[in-house]
């Protein structure tokens, strides 16, 4: 029961940090909606409901996927707001030069590949096997709902989406004083390419999933 509330409480805080981005996006979203429609017109396409729902939730996870990985760690945490942090606060989580310079100093560490998992196992800390398995499962849908929103998605396209995506993200927290290992972009690319096998085996078990939340082309008169 203990493990079940530690890990409730780790998945509400990393959501409440994705929460305003995730806001944010859905209302740039919203105000892109006429020029989206003009584009879809321009390709003889319409959407539809179930695919707007869709996109709206990949669009929200994606935004609150980069506000997890791309900032420092807190810095869209709702106690900022709540507890009246000041401006100071959203930028504490940056580290100085000398201290980028010193983490070079571990590249060939961040750059051995299966330590991070193999310590998992190893030590086989609760903390460790969420951070795991955390990492496969918040690529999945950068690999299922691409597929389901759009035509020509591959798993080598899966694959690719995850493994740069991941890459850049590595890359970005280097300089932000946040854990960089390649163990990362092993486990985030095959949560993408599993995110695509979730598709593929959605599309076996109930065909019409494959076109259900695509734009459906539209009628031409005349």
């Amino acid at each position: 029961m203990d493990l079940i509330v530690r890990l409730a409480n780790w998945v509400w805080g990393y959501g409440q940090e994705m929460l305003i981005p995730a806001l944010i996006a859905l209302g740039t979203l919203w105000l892109c909606r006429g020029w989206r429609k003009r584009r879809l017109v321009a390709k003889w396409l319409e959407t539809t409901k179930v695919h707007e729902t869709a996109l709206a939730v990949f669009v929200a996870f994606c935004a609150g996927l980069a506000a997890l990985t791309l900032f420092p760690r807190g810095f869209w945490s709702l106690a900022h707001f709540r507890y009246g942090g000041g401006p100071d606060t959203f930028f504490s989580g940056y580290i100085s030069w000398e201290q980028i310079v010193e983490r070079l100093g571990w590249l060939d560490e961040m750059l051995t590949p299966f330590q991070e998992i193999r310590r998992t196992f190893r030590v086989g800390y609760s903390w460790f096997w969420f951070m795991l398995a955390g990492n496969i499962a918040m690529f999945v849908p950068l690999g299922l709902f691409p597929g389901l929103l759009w035509r020509s998605w591959t798993w080598w396209k899966a694959l690719l989406v995850g493994f740069c995506t991941s890459a850049f993200i590595e890359f970005v927290q280097f300089f932000i004083g946040r854990s960089t290992d390649i163990d990362d972009v092993i486990l985030n690319t095959t949560g993408a390419v599993l995110g695509y096998v979730l598709y593929w085996a959605l599309t076996k078990i109930w065909p019409a999933v494959g076109t259900t939340c695509k734009c459906k082309e539209a009628e031409r008169r005349g």
